[in-house]
């Protein structure tokens, strides 16, 4: 089979729709966090972590009937132990949904390596590996830096910014266009599609598979567009690469390819927005860090701890007592690392952000085989975005408290973010 015979029909035509589980929707005010939690109701999205710590203290590993039954461990060493043990937990769906996609699917996953395990994912997650290095992340600097700049450039004249909307969610918007090859100015549609991804998990089954196809569609259309006229990028080399000596299969490179659009933008925006966002209502920080800008990486470092954008999930392979508590088959797990990053238990003053805290080993970048491929660029990305900003607006605060809206679901960042600048 040639490169080009994969994609010459859409991979999808002639599947038949996987069987999978589905769940009813529920909605609605949580009643007891302890035994009915959601991560999709407003108060979750707008303050997590009074409910974590209060769980952590009463119910460290909370349960739900929602999305067809699921836990939730609040304690660094219960997520820890889970993020290692591929044996009893499955990564084969890695967003809790009222959907549960059929266990044949493992151990690729829709999504790989995310959502792959062992031990194909040693082998997805190896084919990454050289584009993420150090090295080659260094490359990406010069334009990143370049590129916040004429962001700010835009504000001139301006007394009010939203941080989120204005600057934080374009910078990964832009370098992950980059890297993949797509048009950047196809920007507004890579933020449809993560919200589509991320936080439309409550959306009528139907509306799901759409918002997912029109992602495909996209990813299709660029595939053949690199197919047509290969270039020096990322989507030519997932097209190009091999694997147990063959090219890889259409939905391997697509799903690649997709991991790759919705996690690298999401999360690093809102690693930059909730940065953004604690030195709006922080002036020491703020001044501090304006002062002593060799202090950022460190700073950096405690913002990742303290505002973790990431949750994962996991399936439970088989029934099993654990820890106290009887998981069924297809249980979900909600990982939570924002809850580990706070437990007294692992980090002093937990729910202080200390920006010159020395001894940081933060969960922010996940545990495990699934520990985040892309955590180089996404570092390299939150340093220079917030670098650039302190350095052209060392002044500024937050407008109106109450007008910043945080994102709902297993990614957390504000959405909404506007700061006085003026």
């Amino acid at each position: 089979m040639t490169v080009d015979d994969r994609f010459v029909r859409d991979f999808r035509e002639g599947q038949e729709e996987p069987l999978g589980t589905r769940n009813e929707i529920i909605t609605g005010p949580v009643s007891e966090w302890a035994t009915d939690f959601s991560h999709l109701e407003p108060e979750w999205a707008a303050d997590p972590y009074p409910i974590q710590d209060d769980l952590r203290g009463r119910c460290p590993i909370a349960h739900t009937e929602r999305f067809g039954g699921g836990w939730l461990p609040t304690r660094y060493e219960d997520v820890a132990a889970i993020a290692y043990d591929t044996e009893h937990f499955s990564s084969r769906a890695i967003i809790m949904s009222n959907y549960r996609p059929p266990k044949d699917i493992a151990p690729v996953g829709a999504v790989p390596p995310i959502s792959s395990d062992p031990p194909f994912h040693h082998d997805a997650r190896k084919l990454l590996l050289p584009a993420f290095t150090k090295k080659e992340v260094a490359k990406r600097e010069e334009a990143a830096r370049a590129f916040c700049h004429s962001l700010i450039d835009g504000f001139e004249g301006a007394e009010i910014v939203d941080a989120a909307r204005d600057y934080a969610q374009h910078i990964p918007m832009r370098v992950i266009a980059d890297m993949l090859g797509f048009p950047p100015e196809d920007g507004p549609r890579f933020r449809e599609f993560v919200e589509h991804a991320l936080e439309g998990v409550n959306l009528p089954p139907e509306q799901r598979v759409a918002n997912m196809g029109e992602l495909f569609d996209y990813l299709l259309e660029q595939i053949r567009d690199h197919v047509a006229a290969p270039r020096d990028d990322l989507t030519t080399y997932l097209i190009d690469a091999e694997l147990y000596g063959r090219k890889l299969d259409p939905s391997h490179v697509a799903g690649t390819m997709a991991l790759l659009l919705i996690a690298g933008i999401d999360t690093t925006w809102s690693a930059i927005g909730a940065s953004l966002w604690h030195l709006a209502k922080t002036p020491a920080d703020r001044d501090r860090l304006v002062a002593e800008p060799e202090l950022l990486p460190t700073a950096m470092e405690e913002f990742l701890r303290a505002y973790a954008p990431v949750t994962m999930a996991r399936l439970v392979k088989e029934d099993m007592h654990w820890r106290g508590v009887d998981m069924k088959a297809d249980d979900w797990v909600l990982l939570s690392f924002p809850a580990a990053n706070r437990d007294p238990a692992q980090f002093d003053r937990p729910g202080e952000v200390v920006i010159d805290r020395e001894i940081n080993r933060h969960a922010a970048f996940g545990l495990g085989i699934h520990r985040c491929v892309g955590s180089h660029l996404a570092r390299m990305e939150l340093r220079v975005a917030l670098e650039v900003w302190l350095e052209r607006v060392p002044v500024f605060g937050l407008a109106d408290p109450s007008t910043v809206a945080w994102a709902p679901g297993q990614v957390r960042g504000p959405r909404t973010l506007p700061l006085r600048i003026g």
